[in-house]
């Protein structure tokens, strides 16, 4: 499966990172390039440890459920996927400052592999390995990423 632990797979989003635009039209959903860019920064935050939000009581019911439909296969990410509230962002934001800080957390996560994963439960999910979390970083920022075409 697609993971930001292969080679070169970081290299590739990134890429796809900067190819951003302020006017990339977006294919579905409210946010604009910038706001996504920041919105996968603060998800990044969660899989290197930065940020450990609480869980959800909805996800301590189905989260694992989910987290194997999730990150089981190579299947894109659903259009229009619920997401947390702490994930939200509505602020106006510089898009090359936000890719910059994407780009950061991406390598820090792809270099520090296993042992640079948070320990901690994802917010919904619960307890995920290193190797789910490469997988879910990955198909997080590709869903992001197909929103503006890219």
């Amino acid at each position: 499966m697609k993971n930001l632990f292969e080679p070169g797979r970081a290299e590739e989003v990134k890429e796809r990172v900067w190819r951003l635009r302020p006017e990339s039209e977006r294919q579905w959903g409210k946010m604009t390039p910038a706001q996504a860019a920041a919105h996968c920064s603060a998800a990044m935050e969660w899989a290197v440890g930065d940020d450990v939000p609480p869980r959800m009581f909805v996800g301590r019911i189905v989260g694992g459920i989910i987290k194997s439909k999730v990150v089981g296969d190579d299947e894109p990410i659903r259009r229009n996927s619920p997401t947390a509230k702490t994930l939200v962002v509505t602020d106006e934001c510089d898009l090359e400052k936000e890719q910059q800080r994407l780009c950061g957390l991406i390598d820090r996560f792809a270099v520090g592999g296993a042992e640079g994963c948070t320990k901690h439960p994802h917010s919904f999910f619960g307890r995920m390995t290193p190797e789910e979390w490469a997988v879910l970083t990955y198909k997080h920022l590709d869903h992001h990423l197909r929103q503006f075409g890219v």
